[in-house]
């Protein structure tokens, strides 16, 4: 049985403490939490970001150790006995001594400057302002309360779900992403891929990462939104190569035209829906809502407010604010029959 290292060790202890503090604190999400820890890294990125955090670490709690140990030695040692103090009830004042002064002044300042370059190093080596030539590129657009994905060089849009293919070249520059919000500040975090990265109205910030490991990653808006900022998950989809490159042929295709729901496809485009959505293929052409071309390829709705199957999109579209209140799509007032219609057409959508 082999030993741990001594940093996965103290990861692992950070965060039981940090989920014992969530449950006590009565978080509804404990799976998610567990799932985004900053420990289980799985990206070049996350990996630096680790590092610079367990240095970090290593420095306060040295600090913190020395100054408790001086602490408890001082009571002890230096504790004043009752003969004492019944014969000299004041002790000797003694006042500055200008190398201790000196040393607490310098060392602190020293360690700044290390973690200051150390970190200067970090941010510049992870925000460049330029794709490399072979990085995935896509627009990330933050929405109340949902993600927009646009992959530009492949031509097509999708929502909520980002799909990446793994880096298995030397050069870890496998995805570029341009971070731009439609109303409000949003901030893009997948914590066990990368950092955060605010999405500011008006402005463009970018960002990349480089995944070491395939498999489903979870993050959250981390800038507070509105009412339903809790609510806009995000899905990282870490794929092989071959993976990846089947799953952008399929959502390079316009939607799947099957006659067997050709009467929810003509409900959908008579009412709102083609207003807001983008179905490719279609005449429904708008980009207020997420783009449902290719719906039932991804696993929820509503940014992962619910689970993407039939009774869930039946809800979704009779009443939204079941799953997720406030939210900006509209009650349709359909009746349940014409639901059922237009659910038929999008589980069509693949």
């Amino acid at each position: 049985m082999t030993a741990k290292r001594p940093s996965r060790i103290v990861a692992r202890s950070i965060r039981c403490v940090l989920l014992t503090a969530l449950v006590l604190l009565g978080t509804d999400n404990i799976v998610l939490a567990e799932s985004t820890s900053i420990f289980d890294t799985a990206s070049y990125n996350s990996e630096k970001i680790s590092e610079i955090f367990m240095l970090v670490l290593a420095i306060t709690g040295l600090i913190f150790v020395l100054v408790i140990a001086a602490i408890a030695v001082f009571v002890v040692r230096f504790r004043a006995r009752r003969s004492e103090t019944e014969d000299e009830p004041e002790p000797p004042q003694i006042y500055g001594s200008w190398p201790i002064e000196i040393a607490w002044t310098i060392a602190p300042l020293l360690i700044i400057f290390v973690l200051f370059l150390v970190v200067v190093r970090s941010v510049n080596e992870q925000r460049p302002t330029q794709a490399p030539g072979d990085a995935v590129q896509v627009r990330v657009i933050g929405n109340q309360w949902w993600w927009s994905f646009e992959y530009p060089e492949l031509g097509f849009t999708t929502a909520n779900e980002l799909h990446v293919p793994l880096d298995e070249s030397a050069d870890p520059s496998s995805v570029f992403m341009q971070l731009e919000s439609a109303d409000v500040a949003h901030s893009f975090w997948v914590p066990r891929l990368a950092g955060k990265t605010d999405l500011i109205p008006n402005r463009i910030n970018t960002m990349w990462f480089t995944p070491n490991a395939t498999g489903v990653y979870y993050g959250q808006c981390a800038e507070y939104c509105g009412t339903q900022h809790s609510k806009m998950l995000l899905r990282v989809i870490v794929e092989t190569p071959s993976e990846f490159a089947a799953w952008v042929e399929n959502e390079k295709k316009p939607a799947v035209n099957d006659p067997a729901v050709a009467d929810g496809r003509a409900l959908f485009l008579e009412h709102s829906c083609a207003s807001c959505h983008t179905i490719r293929g279609t005449n429904a052409r708008g980009t207020f809502g997420p783009d449902l071309t290719h719906l039932m390829s991804r696993q929820t709705i509503g940014a992962g407010a619910a689970e993407n199957n039939h009774d869930n999109l039946i809800t979704w579209i009779t009443n939204p604010h079941v799953f997720k209140t406030g939210c900006y799509m509209p009650e349709m007032k359909l009746t349940a029959e014409n639901v059922k219609t237009i659910v038929s057409y999008l589980e069509s959508l693949r």
